[in-house]
């Protein structure tokens, strides 16, 4: 009820006609990639090595050349070697790392998330960050004014009051907006940057609903509010983190903070490992939205797997027909999808393209005995993203997003055993078995669909 109401007003604020999604993405494929470490950009020929390797862990997929030069040329920034990527695969293994890591600050902590709760793992949270401050560390944090509505306004008052600098993203009271009444544009983020050398970025809040493991054989409870949530983060290190910290402080600062431009933020960058990575944000500015172009180029681009798994799932055309089209081209499209969820609204509304994906090819599940939140994408076992991004309008018109990209078999052969082992908790969505669903089930699908702008 509540996001209905939530719906409501955000309609009667202003509509906008919907955008085209997509550029012509043949202008960018003539373009070179390139690729920066520690030291700066790297010289053609040394880029052209990597390239090469990283195709032969893929198999020789042609994922590489032309799909890395528009996803680039999209997102705006180059490849980064170089990086130590750490795929952490639930709530609490997220925890355990972001706490490692806060006690470890020594200079600054900055923190953006949708949520924010009031609850054990927020105390935790703010305990944590309070206690670095008083030790002198610069502490900046971001939440966002609906994802945090029920956090009461005590919980951001006391880490004010210990010398946390705090910013609401786009208040919902007019009166103490920052740049106007822009009441549909959230910061769906969720990213912790720790003395400008570690970040983390994904799908996880700080909410104790993912503090229990949601990969354990215990049976389903028969209350649902008490399934554990299914979510995925990833913990970052290099010199990728400084892009991290760049669209972290061009939010803060667009938001009314305090310019951050000490070189503190931006230390030297270090080698600390193999992987390579890129950051690509995405906001309601973009024109096209650098999330959604780098994942259809993707998947127009894979040759032998696309695996998805997203908690809110309401494609527009555009992605229907990549998904259909990679299937027909004999590509294996595997999506899991939820089968409880915390919306709706949502959920019937991305069922409503069930019937054409199935026909189309593409192989759907979805999770059981878990609320899935996760998002995250593998593609021919070597392009990987893991992030805050959901497969639906809100994430690519109204919210600003942000994602890693992996490149490699090595971390994407994790990434693929972790899609099994969500296969193996999840039913198939067979076409037989759909089309045998009720009339009301139905109904719901058909008026949920209507939303499908705003959600």
């Amino acid at each position: 009820m509540a996001r209905f109401a939530w719906l409501l007003v955000i309609c009667l604020v202003g509509c906008s006609p919907i955008p085209t999604m997509v550029p012509d993405m043949d202008r960018y494929s003539a373009k070179r990639v390139s690729m920066e470490g520690a030291n700066g950009p790297l010289s053609p020929a040394r880029t052209q090595a990597i390239l090469q390797r990283l195709q032969q862990q893929g198999g020789g997929t042609g994922i590489f050349e032309r799909h890395l030069a528009v996803e680039e040329a999209i997102a705006g920034n180059p490849l980064l070697v170089g990086n130590k990527v750490t795929l952490l695969r639930d709530g609490p293994a997220t925890f355990k790392a972001m706490f490692t890591s806060i006690k470890e600050a020594r200079d600054h902590i900055n923190v953006e998330f949708y949520i924010i709760e009031d609850d054990e793992v927020g105390n935790r949270f703010a305990d944590a960050l309070l206690a670095k401050r008083a030790e002198g560390v610069d502490v900046n944090l971001i939440y966002d004014s609906v994802g945090a509505i029920n956090t009461p306004s005590a919980f951001f008052e006391r880490l004010k009051a210990g010398g946390v600098r705090v910013i609401e993203f786009n208040p919902i009271n007019p009166l103490t907006a920052h740049r106007g009444w822009e009441v549909n544009w959230r910061d769906h983020r969720k990213v912790l940057i720790v003395d400008g050398r570690t970040a983390f970025v994904g799908g996880i809040n700080i909410s104790s609903v993912y503090s229990r493991g949601s990969y354990s054989k215990r049976q389903r409870p028969a209350n649902e509010s008490k399934l554990p949530w299914r979510d995925t983060h990833v913990q970052l290190e290099g010199p990728v983190v400084a892009e991290f910290q760049r669209m972290f402080i061009d939010t803060w600062q667009k938001q009314g903070g305090e310019l951050l431009t000490d070189k503190r933020y931006f230390p030297a960058p270090v080698t600390k490992g193999t992987d390579v990575a890129r950051a690509v944000a995405g906001t309601p500015e973009d024109s096209p939205n650098s999330i959604y172009v780098t994942m259809l180029s993707a998947i127009r681009s894979a040759e032998t797997s696309v695996h998805l798994t997203n908690a809110y799932f309401v494609p527009d055309k555009q992605m229907v027909a990549a998904l259909t089209e990679a299937a027909a081209r004999g590509v294996d499209v595997k999506i899991i999808l939820p089968s409880t969820t915390d919306s709706g609204l949502v959920f019937h509304a991305g069922r409503s393209y069930y019937t054409v994906l199935l026909r189309g090819g593409v192989k759907i599940y979805e999770q059981k005995d878990a609320v899935l939140h996760a998002k995250t994408a593998v593609v021919d076992g070597v392009w990987s993203t893991i992030g805050s991004t959901n497969l639906d309008w809100r994430s690519f018109v109204h919210n600003n997003e942000i994602n890693a990209v992996i490149l490699g078999g090595g971390f994407g052969a994790q990434m693929e055993a972790m899609f099994e082992a969500d296969l193996e908790r999840s039913d198939r969505i067979t076409l037989d078995r759909w089309q045998q669903r009720s009339l009301a089930t139905r109904m719901k699908e058909t008026g949920a669909r209507l939303w499908e702008y705003w959600l």
